[in-house]
């Protein structure tokens, strides 16, 4: 349903449009006068109060002020997307749009779906443009509590260069620090069991958005690194590239073109946060024609574990003998790829190889084994190098690039992302971001990209000692909206609240063991690591044999249960059989999960539940095998960061 109405009031003139969801739910208003603002009420209740709009160039015009509109257009679009590397094969997209053309070439898109509401900027200008800044309100109500990962460890101590890693502080909007930024996504509670998510999507030749609290202290506006002039390499290590020079401005582009998404995602159940597609219905189409070559899967990962292998003959390390090792585990048990790690090369120089690895037997023994190598690169060296090392490492059997500190999203780190993954698809490599802003759409537009970090993952366990159980039921509500997050699970050395402490070398979790081996289920990763060492999977081959049998990509998921910061469980299908996690925070607790999902047959589970002593010992589990049909109702014990997992198979 679309309504339009045109107000005179104090001689300007205002248009006023209501966009109503297909359900009918969600109710979306826009008035058009001099500002451009958008509302949204969700079953009577506001949602966003009026929140101002628009882009301030840097000609001193500002699109979204004194609006006059020419002309608009509604449509529905009632679609199914077919989806590649997704944790579904189909997308049901369906929405009611609004597009309102106005005075100076430029105008609106606004989309209403079931699940949420979204807008964004189009301008129709020859030649470029120069975006001073954009206005972006998301105003609420009340002073509602919200989930915010703020951005803190700033790379030479200059803002906007981070990693993209923290925790969420829990805190009441008005209480938002005062030196710092929140990175999406960004979680509001706003009452009557309804959450809030902030999103963009189709960050394309453009800077992402952070938030900053803004002047009403119960809502946000978007922040937006300013465009790069000048660039040293400095930061972690020597190996960050940061600007030393920024410009006025925030972007510099075509003056055709589509702006990013903005866009809320409204919950009525948090459940539903763990199930949601917004980001994919948003994100342009792929640019690729043929995707055949694009393999997603598990891969042996060599950083975490530190190498740290043993009963060998050899001294493990970064050497030829200590890869093929991994090669022979990652064959044995049917994992498609390993990741040779910082160090096989210069870091700055991805030509100059270490002299303990012979890169092109490594990749032929690999090739022997059936299993795939990528290597681990600095986005600075990828810049720099990739006409050259991509064809170049292509032509020996390279499978792909894990590249790493970007730590950056400013139009130039964006830009440069998207050039990365066309480049990397001309030579038929997969890539894997990481250090790297939360996804957007990119893995859809170039689904070769089928990696990203942004997330505060494992590996800062082996420093660490934060809440990792509350953070691992918090981001699959919350970071997992925007798109894949490789947290690279699968320790092995487990531990409860009293054992646990940070060793690099023997590094451990916090939770117990059927927790790491539930989060296969519920991380969505279509390059999904196995971080721990060979050595003790094989120790450990009964979880091994779980691991290595949950895809990484699905063709359904379904949301079982959940809470924010307390639990989630979930459940996938891959052809006939599906895969169930369940995950708690330290607080021990009990479920129910329905099985109806399943549909008819019969089918048996293979089930992974913690042991009754796992609160003690958080290595302790018990594994069953039972029967399951749709009918049947399962009562489950989480410990404290406690999992469970599952896969049931289809009995023919």
């Amino acid at each position: 349903m679309i309504l339009m109405s045109t107000t005179i009031l104090s001689a300007q003139k205002i248009n006023s449009f209501e966009i109503k969801s297909f359900d009918g739910n969600i109710t979306l208003n826009i008035e058009a006068g001099a500002k451009l603002q958008w509302s949204v009420q969700y079953s009577g209740q506001q949602i966003i109060a009026p929140s101002s709009i628009s882009l301030q160039l840097e000609s001193r015009e500002s699109l979204g002020d004194n609006v006059k509109v020419l002309s608009s257009k509604t449509d529905k679009t009632d679609n199914v997307i077919i989806a590649i590397n997704y944790k579904k094969s189909n997308i049901l997209d369906q929405y009611n749009q609004l597009i309102i053309n106005c005075k100076g070439d430029y105008g609106v898109i606004f989309r209403v779906y079931n699940d949420g509401v979204a807008y964004r900027f189009f301008t129709k200008r020859k030649g470029e443009l120069i975006v001073k800044s954009e206005e972006a309100n998301f105003n609420f109500t009340a002073d509602y509590k919200a989930f915010v990962p703020y951005m803190w460890d700033y790379r030479d101590g200059k803002i906007f260069n981070s990693s993209f890693e923290a925790l969420y502080k829990e805190i009441n909007i008005s209480k938002f620090a005062s030196d710092s930024l929140a990175f999406l996504p960004v979680l509001v509670d706003v009452g009557n069991n309804k959450k809030v998510v902030i999103l963009e999507a189709d960050l394309e030749d453009y800077p992402g958005m952070y938030l900053n609290i803004n002047q009403t202290h119960k809502g946000f506006m978007g922040v937006y690194a300013s465009y790069p002039l000048e660039a040293k390499v400095s930061g972690y290590n020597g190996i960050n590239y940061i600007p030393t020079e920024r410009a006025g401005y925030i972007a510099k582009t075509d003056g055709t073109r589509n702006f990013p998404w903005r866009a809320i995602v409204i919950s009525q159940e948090d459940k539903e946060l763990l199930n949601n597609d917004m980001v994919q219905k948003l994100a342009s189409p792929s640019r690729i024609a043929d995707i055949t070559w694009i393999k997603p899967g598990q891969v042996s990962w060599d950083w975490w574990n530190d190498m740290n292998i043993s009963h060998v003959d050899f001294k493990a390390g970064m050497n030829t003998q200590t890869y093929k090792y991994y090669i022979d585990f990652a064959s044995a048990n049917k994992i498609p790829y390993i990741i040779i790690d910082a160090g096989w090369s210069k870091e700055l120089d991805l030509t100059i190889t270490s002299p303990e690895i012979n890169l092109q037997e490594i990749l032929d023994y690999g090739k022997q084994k059936n299993v795939g190598v990528i290597l681990w690169a600095t986005w600075y060296a990828v810049t720099q190098q990739m006409d050259n090392v991509f064809p170049l490492y292509s032509k020996m059997g390279v499978k792909g690039f894990k590249i790493d500190f970007v730590d950056r999203d400013d139009q130039k780190a964006v830009t440069s992302l998207y050039e990365i993954a066309k480049k990397a698809a001309d030579f038929h490599l997969l890539v894997d971001y990481h250090g790297v802003f939360k996804p957007t759409g990119l893995q859809k537009t170039f689904p070769n990209v089928i990696g990203f970090e942004g997330v505060k993952g494992l590996e800062n366990y082996k420093w660490a000692i934060e809440d990792q159980p509350r953070y691992v039921v918090s981001i699959p509500f919350i970071r997992m909206m925007a798109g894949p997050m490789d947290y690279t699970p699968g320790a092995m050395r487990n531990a409860n609240k009293a054992s646990f402490r940070p060793i690099n070398s023997n590094p451990m979790s916090q939770g117990t063991r059927c927790q790491q081996l539930a989060m296969y289920v519920v991380f969505e990763a279509p390059l999904q690591m196995l971080s721990d060492n060979p050595t003790i999977y094989m120790k450990e081959q009964e979880c091994t044999d779980f691991i290595t049998k949950v895809p990484t990509t699905f063709d359904e998921t379904v949301a079982l249960d959940g809470k924010v910061a307390e639990y989630a469980a979930l459940a996938r299908r891959k052809a006939d059989n599906w895969y169930v996690g369940a995950m708690s925070n330290w607080i021990p607790r009990d479920l129910t999960l329905d099985f109806s999902f399943i549909g008819d047959g019969d089918y048996q589970a293979t089930v992974f539940k913690d042991g009754i002593n796992a609160d003690r010992d958080a290595t302790d589990y018990k594994k069953e095998v039972i029967k399951i049909s749709k009918a049947s109702k399962l009562n489950i014990h989480l410990a404290p960061g406690g999992g469970w997992a599952a896969r049931i198979e289809k009995l023919k």
